[in-house]
Order: structure tokens, then sequence, then C-alpha cells
């Protein structure tokens, strides 16, 4: 399911100006390790924005899940957010850039779709002149 545009209106100023949103999805931490390290206990959310230019995660707000907080880190666009991992118990992970995020499985298409575009493999519009 689509987020709302309140939600997308609301990451538009952790962005570059001119950046446009393609993606956006919503993901919470599962382990995270190096530098950065974060205890997976109770976990960080994350707004994931795919923009034509750049993948941008926002950390968001612990008790809020939809209230972006700050710009955690910042991907160039050629960046593949998958393969997503499905798991029976814990449901669909993402790992990329040393982040492990899980998320809902509504959003496996959104990821497969933002991948294609990376890789140039998505069809011809039927329909270009609409």
């Amino acid at each position: 399911m689509p987020l709302k545009a309140k939600i997308r209106n609301a990451c538009k100023p952790f962005l570059p100006t001119g950046d446009e949103i393609r993606y956006l999805f919503p993901a919470s931490s599962t382990d995270f390790g190096g530098e950065r390290a974060v205890s997976s206990v109770g976990g960080v959310n994350f707004l994931v924005v795919v923009t034509d230019r750049r993948i941008v995660v926002i950390a968001s707000s612990y008790w809020r899940r939809y209230k972006p907080s700050s710009v955690w880190e910042v991907y160039p666009r050629s960046t593949r957010l998958g393969p997503v991992d499905i798991h029976p118990s814990f449901g669909p992970t993402i790992s990329f850039g040393g982040l492990a995020l899980e998320i809902d499985e509504e959003y496996v298409s959104v990821i497969r779709a933002a991948d294609l575009e990376v890789e140039g493999d998505l069809p011809a519009d039927p329909l270009p002149d609409l």
C-alpha cells in the first residue's frame, strides 16, 4: 500500500533540492554492525526514500514510525536494495550498505521495482502519449 502524501511531504525536507521521490517504504532495523552499531533491541524505524538520483535512509521517531527525524545515510541510486530474503518466521528482509532491514510484505514489489530501474530492465511504456 502506498504511503500517504502527508508522509511523502514530511520526507521532502530531508532530500536534496531537485530530487524527485520515486519510491518510499518503511523499514525497521534488524541488525547493525561496524561503527554505527545500534542495539537491535527495540529496533530503529526508518523511511527509505528512493529518488531519481539517490537512496536516502531517514531515521524516524521511535514512537511514531512515519515521522522522519534525521537523515541516517545516503547511497548512490545505483545501489541495489535487494534481493529480498523471505523468512517464514521473521518476515521479509533486505540488506544494503551495512543495513539489515525488515520490511512489510506489501513493500516487496516496491523494492523489486526500484532494483529493476537500476538494472534498466523495465519494459517500455505501452501508452507513452497518456
